[in-house]
């Protein structure tokens, strides 16, 4: 069998139909990840769904492993571990990440996207993502955990290079924006643990059940976690979600005329323009067979989200959005146990984002033709470099 490069730009700039020629071939094929590892990626709907709950793949490293402080630090977070580490860690984590303190969020999660938008209408033509997708969901995960969100700016800069890998950022780079950001959490862990309060950062210090609680590897390697999840899937669902309504301005006008509509739309975004491309990679603990394939132990699995919530096999007129599909159990949060954690932050930021600007700028536009849009590099995430508009 071929192994398909994805490192090739024009996979890159749009891969559904690439996508959709691969379902076609099969629910799963080999492919060459940019850094030359040869992998297995998971298409289809139903092996998707398969893969992201089967024991035998896993998350966590396996072998000896010779991590370095950074690594430890980045590498005991909820994605990255099995049971029964994974269930004693989200155990944890979900005592601290309650739906209290989410919902309790509601009323600065308006006054943030008020702000925003006060800050948009001054202007003939801005970047969405810049004045409005990425300040939102950053300064409320930063108010969240309770760190200063005038460091803002540098957690992009981290962030980015992180999540884009070291086949885009390099891998100098890359170590550099891990370690940067590792020194500054770890920081921020010291000097809190002495003013503890009523954040969610505050929450995880103190976090125990039955005499349990996470150890500094730990600590530091979920809010590590929830600082990148926590702003760049909300990023790219409020910037994908926009660039879908306004390339189709019949969309944005149904959905200002209609606001009962904005919760299926916003499982559309979830579905047709996945903000996670690809799940992180599973390892095979033991020989299996997965869609018509047999995959042996040691060999890397990746489960194509993005793909998979395209698949016809599930989704009628896949490629179309469907404010009113009446059932979408699309895989944009995961499925299984390492279900995004944060999907119902993500959806109320969303919901509210999507509201307050469908309101606030009617008559908002495209400021370039749909096809002059970059999409971000990189495997893991599925969001634009910017998106110019009028307001």
């Amino acid at each position: 069998m071929t192994q398909e490069d994805l490192a090739d730009p024009l996979f890159a700039a749009d891969p559904h139909p690439t996508y959709a020629q691969w379902r076609t071939e099969g629910p799963i094929r080999r492919v060459r990840l940019p850094r030359g590892v040869d992998a297995w990626l998971v298409t289809g709907y139903e092996d998707a769904r398969k893969a992201l709950t089967d024991p035998r793949l896993s998350k966590a490293p396996r072998g000896p492993q010779s991590y370095s402080g950074v690594q430890n630090a980045i590498n005991r977070h909820m994605l990255a571990t099995d049971p029964p580490d994974h269930t004693r860690l989200r155990k944890l984590v979900a005592a601290a990440f309650t739906t209290r303190r989410i919902e309790s969020l509601r009323p600065r999660i308006e006054e943030i996207t008020d702000g925003l938008l006060d800050e948009m209408s001054a202007h003939d033509r801005v970047d969405l993502i810049d004045a409005f997708a990425f300040p939102l969901p950053i300064q409320v995960i930063c108010e969240l955990l309770g760190i200063p969100v005038e460091d803002r700016d540098s957690f992009r800069a981290w962030s980015s290079d992180i999540v884009a890998g070291p086949e885009v950022s390099g891998a100098e780079r890359l170590q550099s924006s891990m370690g940067a950001l590792i020194a500054y959490i770890k920081g921020l862990l010291d000097r809190r643990r002495g003013h503890l309060g009523d954040d969610l950062l505050s929450g995880l210090i103190a976090v125990r059940d039955s005499g349990d609680r996470l150890t500094e590897d730990e600590l530091t390697s979920m809010v590590f976690l929830l600082l990148i999840a926590g702003h760049e899937t909300t990023v790219n669902l409020i910037g994908n979600g926009t660039y879908l309504l306004l390339s189709d301005r019949a969309r944005w006008e149904r959905l200002h005329a209609d606001r009962s509509l904005l919760p299926g739309a916003i499982e559309e975004f979830l579905r047709l323009e996945s903000p996670v491309e690809m799940s992180t990679g599973r390892v095979a603990t033991d020989d299996l067979e997965l869609g018509g394939q047999q995959i042996h132990a040691g060999d890397v699995v990746l489960v194509g989200l993005l793909s998979a919530n395209r698949d016809p096999e599930r989704f009628e007129a896949p490629d179309e959005l469907r404010f009113d599909r009446p059932h979408n159990p699309h895989v944009g949060f995961g499925h299984g146990i390492h279900y995004c954690l944060g999907a119902p932050l993500a959806r109320l930021e969303a919901t509210i984002a999507f509201d307050k600007l469908l309101s606030r700028f009617p008559r908002l536009r495209l400021a370039v033709p749909p096809t002059d849009l970059i999409w971000r590099p990189g495997l893991l995430l599925r969001g634009l470099t910017d998106l110019p508009v009028h307001p």
